[in-house]
Order: structure tokens, then C-alpha cells, then sequence
């Protein structure tokens, strides 16, 4: 799957959408064991922070932070759906939810590597 230059993200219903610049396609493509990314089932891939512009419904989109509250959840108020997430790996990044690439089938990535959020270096409180 070839995924190169400006490419749109949207949530479900559309409220939300974000213009990505992947230059390199899709960076790091993965599934995350964390209790958050377990639950929420989402692929996800970076991009640097200035490479993500909110094009529509800023104000559409709640914030959701927990354990150490580094990382930067954001979900469409609407209909729910995480659209990216600034990282507590690298926060200069964003993950973003592969499958609200327009046009992008996360099921034809498989296999995904999956990466061991659950014992996460930067982790100082457990749940």
C-alpha cells in the first residue's frame, strides 16, 4: 500500500478531519499492548508534530489522558472514534489512527508488529 505526501484523516462522521504530511509514507506502523491501546484496538503510525495540521472541528475533538498523563489522547466528540495521540515515546510525534486515512484498509497492513506499551519504560504508576 502506497501512502506518500499530504494525505486526509476523518473520524466516522466527519466532524473531525486532519491533513497529514507523510513523506515517507507510513512510519512505524503498530498495535500498542497498554491498557488504553488494548482496548481501543487502533493501528497506528507517526508523524512529526508540525506534520499534522487539524483542518476541521478543532473544537470537536476531547482530550483523554491517564497513568502519567504524557500522552495526548484525542477523540471525535461526536461519534467517538480516536483519530491521533501525541506519544509518550517521542512526544515530537503524533500516532495517528491508520484507519482514518481515507481511502487506507487497516486489514491489508497484517501482519502488524505490536509494540509492549503494557511495561513502558517512562511507566511510574501501574492500573
Amino acid at each position: 500500500m502506497e501512502i506518500k505526501g499530504i494525505h486526509i484523516a476523518k473520524c466516522h462522521c466527519g466532524a473531525v478531519e486532519l491533513e497529514l504530511s507523510m513523506p515517507n509514507g507510513l512510519e512505524d506502523p503498530r498495535r500498542c499492548s497498554c491498557s488504553m491501546c488494548r482496548k481501543r484496538g487502533a493501528i497506528a503510525a507517526s508523524v512529526l508534530l508540525e506534520n499534522l495540521k487539524i483542518i476541521k472541528g478543532e473544537d470537536n475533538l476531547t482530550l483523554y489522558q491517564f497513568n502519567t498523563k504524557t500522552a495526548k489522547h484525542y477523540f471525535c466528540k461526536t461519534c467517538g472514534i480516536y483519530t491521533h495521540h501525541q506519544r509518550r515515546s517521542n512526544p515530537h510525534q503524533f500516532a495517528i489512527n491508520i484507519a482514518c486515512l481515507d481511502g487506507v484498509n487497516p486489514y491489508d497492513l497484517e501482519p502488524v508488529k505490536i509494540y509492549d506499551g503494557l511495561n513502558h519504560p517512562k511507566d511510574t504508576i501501574n492500573l
